[in-house]
């Protein structure tokens, strides 16, 4: 009996310790992308995501009414890098709550931004993962965005 609870308690180890390697690795993918974000490295940005990348964000419209807007990849990565060298900007991610179910993860990444040293609005990111062989590769991303009630 004793030998039959080692074996459970050491399986059970091992597969708490893979979690959270894989959770790690969710969050050092997340990382590497926001890296060339704030290097404004095109290509960065790019290795960090999926060919099949959807970005939406929800925030307010004109009219004052939330709404879902879905943001073309190659403009975001084209606006990130025309920003001037004299902006100065920075997404601060303040956590990350992150679930790993075999080639899916899911990140939850709370977010303030500032811009030359501002702050700008605050939100919440959602990050879907796939991993590609041994990478994980961004494959959506929505965020809200707000100026109040922020962290």
């Amino acid at each position: 009996m004793r030998l039959i609870s080692l074996f459970l308690f050491s399986f059970l180890i091992t597969v708490t310790s893979a979690q959270e390697t894989e959770e790690l690795k969710v969050e050092n993918a997340i990382k590497t992308f926001f890296q060339g974000f704030h290097r404004q490295d095109s290509t960065a940005i790019r290795d960090a995501v999926n060919s099949a990348i959807r970005m939406q964000t929800i925030g307010k419209n004109q009219q004052g009414e939330d709404s879902v807007r879905t943001v073309s990849f190659d403009d975001f990565v084209r606006s990130i890098v025309q920003i001037p060298d004299s902006v100065h900007f920075e997404e601060r991610i303040l956590s990350y709550k992150i679930q790993v179910d075999g080639s899916m993860a899911h990140a939850w990444t709370p977010y303030e931004f500032w811009f030359n040293e501002k702050f700008s609005h605050c939100g919440v990111n959602s990050f879907q993962l796939f991993k590609e062989g041994d990478t994980w590769k961004i494959l959506s991303i929505i965020d809200t965005r707000r100026k109040e009630g922020c962290y």
